[in-house]
C-alpha cells in the first residue's frame, strides 16, 4: 500500500469535517474489510491521502430494542447482529442475512454499515493494479462495460445502469429493505429502498462525501409477521451471493395483508419486487402463490448468455423465502 494519513476521529462531526477538509482524497474506515482490499489493490483513480477511523467514536456500537423498533449502531459488527437474541426474535431475517455474510473472521471485523456501503462487485472494476495494471472500465472513466462482451457470469440479469452491469453484493441490504428500515446519517434519514444507487460511478449509495451512517432503525414488525432471508452461493461461507432474497409478510385472518420482497446479487441495486408483493395481497400464502410471485419477480429479466442460470435461481429463491415467512 501507499502512504496515507490515518486519523482517529472522536466524533461524527469531526469525522465529517475531516472528510470535507481532505475532499475526494479521503475515506472513512469502519471494519475495513472492503476498504483495505481497495487500498492494497490500488483500486481507485486517485489514492486517498487520508483515512478517517470511526472505531474511536463512542456510542456507535449498541443494539437497542425501543418502542419504535430496533436501533443498530453503525459500528455494530455482523457477528453481533447475527448472534443478538433481540435481532433473532422479531427480526430473524436480518439476523440470518448477517450470519450468511462472508466468513466468521470477516463477520467479526465487518460492520453492518460497511456491508451496505461497500462498492459493487465486478472483477474488471476490482482488477488489482499490481497484476498487469488497472483495467479502466466504464466505472473508472472508460468508455464501456467490459463485462458485457466478456465474463459476466455473476453480473446483472436486469440490464445496466450507466452502461455498468456490476451487482450490489450486500447480504444485509435486501433484509433491511424487506423490513422497511431507515438509514440514519449525519445529515438525514433515508428509507433503505432509497439508499442504494449505481448512478454515481464507483459509489453504490446516495451518501454525500461528508455524510456518514450513524444508525439503522428497523421498525417493529406487525402482529402476524414473518420475515426470512435466503442466499445461494457456491460456498456457504466466504462467497458473495449468486442470488439472495429477503421477504417480510404479514398475515391477517389467513391472508396476506402486506408484503415486502427484495432480491440482490441480480442488479446494480437491490431489487424490490413490487409487482410480486401486490400479487400476494388479499390471498393465502400458499406454495402456488409464492411460485407465482417468483415468476413475476423475473418477468422483465434481461440476462446475458453466461448468466441466464440466475433467472431460475431468482424465481425459486423468491418462492422459497416466502414459504419461510409462512413458517
Amino acid at each position: 500500500m501507499k502512504r496515507f494519513n490515518h486519523i482517529d476521529a472522536t466524533s461524527l462531526e469531526q469525522a465529517a469535517e475531516l472528510l470535507r477538509e481532505h475532499g475526494g482524497n479521503s475515506h472513512v474506515i469502519a471494519g475495513g474489510s472492503d476498504l483495505l482490499g481497495g487500498l492494497k489493490d490500488n483500486l481507485w483513480m486517485e489514492y486517498p491521502e487520508a483515512v478517517i477511523n470511526l472505531k474511536t467514536i463512542p456510542g456507535l456500537k449498541d443494539i437497542k430494542e425501543e418502542e419504535d423498533g430496533l436501533h443498530i449502531g453503525a459500528m455494530v459488527t455482523l457477528t453481533e447482529v447475527s448472534e443478538s437474541e433481540v435481532v433473532k426474535g422479531a427480526w430473524s431475517g436480518l439476523a440470518e442475512a448477517a450470519r450468511r455474510t462472508a466468513s466468521p473472521l470477516l463477520r467479526n471485523i465487518g460492520t453492518i454499515s460497511g456491508n451496505i456501503c461497500q462498492e459493487n462487485r465486478c472483477w474488471y472494476y476490482r482488477y488489482p493494479d499490481k497484476i498487469g495494471g488497472r483495467i479502466d472500465c466504464v466505472r473508472k472513466g472508460g468508455k464501456r462495460c467490459l463485462a458485457v462482451p466478456g465474463d459476466h457470469r455473476y453480473h446483472s440479469i436486469f440490464g445496466a445502469v450507466n452502461k455498468c452491469i456490476a451487482v450490489n453484493p450486500s447480504d444485509t441490504a435486501p433484509a433491511l429493505i424487506a423490513l422497511n428500515a431507515t438509514i440514519k446519517t449525519t445529515k438525514r434519514d433515508i428509507p433503505a429502498d432509497e439508499f442504494f444507487t449505481a448512478e454515481m460511478g464507483a459509489q453504490s449509495t446516495v451518501l454525500e462525501h461528508d455524510e456518514i451512517v450513524r444508525e439503522i432503525l428497523v421498525p417493529r414488525p406487525a402482529a402476524g409477521n414473518g420475515n426470512a432471508f435466503r442466499k445461494i452461493a457456491f460456498r456457504k461461507s466466504i462467497d458473495f451471493a449468486l442470488v439472495n432474497c429477503a421477504a417480510s409478510v404479514t398475515l391477517k385472518d389467513g391472508v396476506v395483508e402486506s408484503a415486502r420482497i427484495c432480491l440482490n446479487g441480480v442488479h446494480n441495486n437491490p431489487r424490490r419486487c413490487k409487482d410480486s408483493e401486490e400479487a400476494l395481497i388479499g390471498s393465502p400464502l400458499t406454495r402456488e402463490a409464492a411460485e407465482k410471485a417468483g415468476e413475476i419477480a423475473v418477468a422483465d429479466a434481461k440476462p446475458l448468455i453466461l448468466n441466464m442460470f440466475k433467472v431460475n435461481m431468482a424465481k425459486t429463491i423468491v418462492a422459497d423465502t416466502l414459504m419461510d415467512c409462512a413458517g
